[in-house]
């Protein structure tokens, strides 16, 4: 990734929370027109990282650049100036407000001048329709309650509604957490969508079947540091869940296992067991390659 690209570009950045290392030493880069995908268990770091990406922490060490300037931030607002917006979990939505009240909501469109401004209600709607659609989602009734579409269908409202706003890079914290299979794939269509439009877009997930098919960069965290850095090609998908399952918990699983077939005499639970063994072997390998 050349330095001319990066939009983003985090250098050794460290959070603490009095004893608490919640980061430390984290270096990844976001470029234009590419997927930078943010993986980790929970407690690997990730929300730290989008709060200091967002400008919601400070780091406590380490340097942030926003396109080649070192940045920092003293508040969410700081990052949305210089073009980059997060979309949470809870997508700050209002279920009872129609799809076009939400889509500018606190940056309302008026018409007019001095007491006689009004909100340009038409214009609001007609745009609402033109945008979502540019992400190809067909809007039938811009006063739609919002509560009243699917979960993937609110995700895209709240992408393209940043996008709109001038977005340079998109953080998109756990978008398909609590989607189904369908749903899920209609937020990583909309991903992609974003990503033609040459923004820089940051996926954070647990997730390595979501995060691998619209990916193009890969960062692991795993307590708090960067467990592992790659690109596409480096990367198959079976080393990726490999690395995201964690030897540590797939050695109490093999404990658990080899127990209860001990005590049942269930012959499947203790094959079951012996596979994971050959599984952990090769995520211990891979600690010690990080750790040289």
């Amino acid at each position: 990734m050349s330095n001319d690209t990066a939009l983003i570009d985090v250098d050794n950045v460290s959070k603490y929370f009095g004893s608490v290392i919640a980061l430390q030493d984290i270096s990844a880069r976001v470029a234009e027109g590419e997927v930078t995908c943010i993986l980790g268990d929970n407690g690997a770091g990730k929300s730290t990282l989008i709060k200091i990406l967002s400008g919601v922490y400070q780091a406590d060490k380490g340097s942030y650049y926003v396109q080649g300037k070192k940045e920092k931030f003293s508040s969410p607002r700081d990052a949305l100036e210089l073009g980059i917006a997060t979309v949470y979990q809870d997508l700050a939505l209002c279920p009872l407000m129609s799809l076009w009240r939400n889509f500018f909501l606190g940056s309302e469109p008026t018409k007019g001048w001095g007491p006689f401004k009004t909100m340009d209600v038409d214009f609001a709607k007609r745009t609402v329709v033109e945008e979502l659609g540019k992400m190809g989602i067909d809007v039938r009734d811009p006063d739609q309650a919002v509560g009243t579409m699917s979960g993937g269908e609110r995700q895209s409202t709240a992408i393209a509604r940043a996008v709109y706003f001038g977005a340079k890079v998109l953080i998109l914290d756990e978008p398909t957490a609590a989607l189904g299979v369908k749903q899920a794939g209609v937020v990583l269509k909309y991903v992609v969508e974003a990503k033609k439009r040459g923004l820089g877009v940051i996926l954070i997930t647990h997730n390595p079947h979501h995060a691998y098919p619209v990916g193009d960069h890969f960062v692991i965290l795993r307590r708090g540091r960067v467990f592992g850095d790659y690109t596409k090609a480096e990367l198959p998908l079976e080393q990726l869940v490999q690395m995201m399952a964690g030897g540590a918990d797939l050695e109490v699983l093999q404990h658990e296992l080899e127990r209860a077939a001990e005590t049942t005499g269930d012959e499947a639970l203790a094959e079951t067991a012996q596979s994971l063994e050959a599984e952990i072997e090769v995520l211990d390998m891979g600690d010690q390659d990080a750790d040289s």
